[in-house]
C-alpha cells in the first residue's frame, strides 16, 4: 500500500476520534449548559472575559502549540513510524482528554489554573508540588518559545538586512512583546489577532501537506519500518519517543494554557470543541512534520544530519512551496512558538497571583509579578536550547500525568467511567519516571531495560494506590464545583 494512503488513514482516524471518542469523553462528564461559567460569574474585562467559541478554538490552537508540534515530530521521525502512531493514538486517547479535563475541571473550579485543580482532587501537598513544576514548566516553555522562533527568523533574515536583525536582536523583539501581551487584558491583542494567526496556521499545515502530495507522493514513509528501530544513534524508541514528541500528542503544558479559555468560555458544551478540538487540530500539525520528517529526507541518515528542526522546517518549507510559500510556512511556524510563549508568561503570572491571593486587576500589580518572572527568562534564554529542551519534555509529560490523575480521580469520586483519565495517566507516569532514570545527561544514566522495568512497576504501584484510595473525598471539598 503506497505510504500517502497511510498518511490518508491517520488524517482520518483524527477525525473520526473527535466525532467519536470526543463525544464519549464529553459523555462521561456530563457538561451542564445550565451552569454559569466563570466568564460571566467572575467578568472582570481582564483574564474573565466572554469570547465566541470559534475565536476561542483557534486561540487555544495557537496557545497550546508552540514550537512542540513541529520541532518534536521531526525529531521523533528518527525513531520510524511509532512516532507516526503516538501521534494519532496519543492525540485521541490521551493528548485531548487530558486538554478537555483541564479545561473543564477549570471550568468547574471557577477558572482555576492547574495547581488550584489539583488541590481539589488530589490534595494541598500535590498543589504545593504542582505551583512548582507548573511555574518551571510555564518559564521554560517560555524561553524554548522565544529561542526557537529568534532562530529561524535570524536564518530567514540572513543576507537581507546586513546582519541588523540577528538573534539577540530578534531575542529582545520578542521579548517585549511577551512582556507587553502579558500584563494587558486578553481580549486586546489575543482575542483580537490570534485567531487571524490561527488561520494561517490552518493553512500552513494544509499547505505543507499539498507540497509533498505534489511533489513526493512516492516517498511517503519510504524508510519507515516497524521491523527495526531506524535511529541512527540506536536511541530507544521506550521511552523517548513519547518525551520528544509532546505537544503534538500529549502535553502537561496545555493544562496550564486551558484555564485561560476556560475563563473565556460562554457555555459548557462548548468545551469539547473548544479543547478536545483544538488538541485534534494540533495532532494534524504534529502529523504533517513527522512525515516531513519520514518523506523529505530519503534516509534516516540524512534527516540525522539535517542541522536539527528549525533546519529542517527552512529546506522543507522552501523546497515544497517555493520561496513565497516557503516564507509563509516558515512565518507559520514561527508564530506557533510566539503565540504561546506569551500566554505561557501570562499563566505563570497568574498561576502565581492565584498562589499568593493577589488580584490582578490593577497594572501595577500584575507588573509586580511580570518583572521578576521576565528577568529569570531572559537569563534562562543564554542557557543551550538542546538542554532546555530536554528539561522541557520530562517536565512537560510529568506534569501532564499529574494532570490526568487529577481527571481519573475527579471521575473515580463521581462513580464515573475513570478508565478513559486513568490509562492515559498509568502510560505516561511510566514514561516519566524510566526516561528520569535512563537518561545518562539529566537523570540517573540506568541501563534502559532496568530503567523500563522500574517505570512499568512504578507506574502499576501507583495505578494501585488511585484504585486503593482515589474514591475517598478531600475534606471541605464536597461543594468545591459550585464555588
Amino acid at each position: 500500500m503506497p505510504g500517502y494512503i497511510w498518511f490518508i488513514l491517520a488524517v482520518i482516524a483524527l477525525i473520526v476520534g473527535y466525532q467519536v471518542y470526543g463525544r464519549f469523553v464529553e459523555k462521561v462528564f456530563e457538561p451542564n449548559p445550565a451552569r454559569k461559567t466563570p466568564a460571566h460569574a467572575l467578568s472582570d474585562g481582564v483574564d474573565y472575559v466572554a469570547m465566541p467559541k470559534w475565536k476561542l478554538w483557534l486561540i487555544q490552537l495557537l496557545n497550546i502549540a508552540g514550537v512542540g508540534p513541529v520541532f518534536g515530530p521531526i525529531m521523533g521521525a528518527l525513531y520510524g513510524p511509532t512516532a507516526l502512531l503516538w501521534v494519532v493514538l496519543g492525540t485521541i486517547f490521551a493528548g485531548a482528554v487530558h486538554d478537555y479535563f483541564s479545561g473543564m475541571l477549570s471550568v468547574r473550579y471557577g477558572g482555576a489554573n492547574v495547581p488550584e485543580v489539583v488541590r481539589h482532587t488530589l490534595g494541598s501537598k500535590a498543589r504545593a508540588f504542582m505551583l512548582f513544576f507548573a511555574t518551571v514548566l510555564l518559564l521554560l516553555v517560555g524561553v524554548v518559545f522565544a529561542t526557537a522562533p529568534a532562530g529561524l527568523l535570524t536564518k530567514l533574515c540572513a543576507g537581507h538586512f546586513d546582519g541588523a536583525l540577528n538573534y539577540p536582536v530578534w531575542i529582545c523583539i520578542i521579548f517585549a512583546y511577551y512582556f507587553f501581551a502579558t500584563i494587558i487584558p486578553i481580549d486586546k491583542i489575543i482575542g483580537r489577532i490570534y485567531p487571524i494567526f490561527g488561520a494561517l496556521l490552518i493553512v500552513m499545515a494544509i499547505g505543507v501537506t499539498i507540497g509533498l502530495f505534489v511533489h513526493m507522493p512516492d516517498s511517503f514513509y519510504s524508510w519507515a519500518s516497524f521491523d527495526v528501530n531506524p535511529n541512527p544513534k540506536g536511541l530507544p524508541i521506550w521511552p523517548l519517543v513519547f518525551i520528544t514528541i509532546a505537544c503534538g500528542a500529549l502535553s502537561g503544558f496545555h493544562s496550564t494554557q486551558s484555564p485561560l479559555m476556560a475563563r473565556c468560555i460562554e457555555n459548557e458544551k462548548e468545551g469539547r470543541f473548544v479543547f478536545y478540538g483544538a488538541m485534534v487540530a494540533e495532532g494534524f500539525i504534529g502529523l504533517v512534520w513527522v512525515t516531513v520528517g519520514m518523506t523529505f529526507y530519503p534516509t534516516v541518515q540524512e534527516l540525522a544530519a539535517a542541522g536539527g528542526p528549525a533546519n529542517v522546517v527552512y529546506e522543507s518549507s522552501y523546497a515544497l512551496l517555493g520561496t513565497f510559500g516557503g516564507v509563509l510556512a516558515i512565518l507559520g511556524v514561527v508564530i506557533l512558538p510566539i503565540t504561546s510563549g506569551d500566554t505561557a508568561f501570562r499563566a505563570a503570572r497568574l498561576t502565581i497571583a492565584e498562589a499568593i491571593k493577589l488580584p490582578q486587576i490593577k497594572p501595577l500589580v500584575r507588573l509586580s509579578i511580570a518583572v521578576p518572572l521576565f528577568v529569570i527568562g531572559i537569563i534562562l534564554s543564554t542557557v543551550d536550547f538542546n538542554i532546555i529542551w530536554r528539561y522541557f519534555g520530562f517536565c512537560n509529560q510529568s506534569l501532564a500525568g499529574i494532570m490526568l490523575w487529577s481527571a481519573a480521580v475527579y471521575l473515580y469520586r463521581k462513580d464515573k467511567l475513570h478508565w478513559i483519565a486513568s490509562i492515559p495517566a498509568t502510560f505516561i507516569t511510566y514514561v516519566s519516571i524510566s526516561y528520569i532514570i535512563y537518561e545518562p545527561n539529566m537523570g540517573l544514566g540506568v541501563d534502559i531495560t532496568i530503567a523500563n522495568t522500574i517505570g512499568v512497576v512504578a507506574a502499576f504501584v501507583i495505578f494501585g494506590i488511585f484504585l486503593a484510595c482515589g474514591k475517598k473525598p478531600l475534606k471541605g471539598e464536597e461543594n468545591a464545583e459550585n464555588a
